[in-house]
């Protein structure tokens, strides 16, 4: 990534937040946003309650899941086609890019990424998971090495809750592209009507300092 140091936030070929290269990034953050409040109902009850919840509850949730691992491909294929637009978005604002670019689209390209892995790594390996042909998903042993080496045993319940935590992890990380996005928004609002001030100041000034001539001449 190259930075301009001529380019600033005025400048003629400035992308910034009103550009459509922003419309690429948000577009496809709030989409995904989208997706993952339409699994909140699921999340909510193993997360956020203290009620106990029932084993119906949990199949369904399964059920669930497994409808959407089974979907055609056409679907994956498109939401990986939405996913590659918000990295086309982050290219075009990150091209010669300018000081703000750097900081704010930098840093949303750093939080889209980790969002991807967490799709990658954790949801798309669950749903692989959830959908095994044995069915055996109710128990699972999770081996760990290290100073307290040992194996846990995950029931369905806590399988289900790691998949919620994943999704709220990744709310939040997609809510973060979101918050640097309007910083960037606000942060040239600022430069601009402090450019504004400071160039009605310098008028003014000029007015008074040609006013303040005439006299004299006079």
């Amino acid at each position: 990534m190259k930075i301009d140091p001529n380019k600033t936030t005025l400048s003629k070929d400035y992308r910034g937040s009103g550009s459509f290269a922003t419309f690429l990034i948000i577009g496809p953050v709030c989409f995904f946003l989208g997706i993952l409040f339409a699994s909140f109902p699921y999340d909510f009850p193993l997360l956020w309650s203290n009620e106990p919840v029932s084993e119906a509850f949990l199949n369904n949730f399964q059920d669930h899941l497994i409808f959407m691992n089974r979907a055609p491909p056409l679907i994956a294929r498109m939401l990986h086609m939405i996913i590659g637009v918000g990295f086309l978005g982050f290219l075009l604002k990150l091209y010669r890019a300018s000081i703000s670019n750097y900081l704010f689209d930098g840093a949303s390209l750093m939080l889209y990424v980790v969002g991807t892995g967490i799709y990658i790594t954790n949801i798309i390996k669950f749903l692989a998971e959830v959908d095994r042909p044995d069915g055996d998903f109710a128990k699972a042993v999770v081996k760990h090495d290290g100073p307290m080496t040992g194996e846990i045993e995950l029931n369905k319940e806590d399988r289900l809750r790691v998949f919620s935590a994943s999704n709220t992890i990744l709310a939040f990380v997609l809510v973060g592209v979101l918050v640097l996005q309007a910083a960037q928004w606000y942060g040239e609002k600022r430069e601009r009507e402090e450019t504004e001030e400071l160039e009605r100041m310098e008028a003014e000034k000029k007015k008074n300092e040609a006013a303040t001539g005439g006299k004299k001449h006079n």
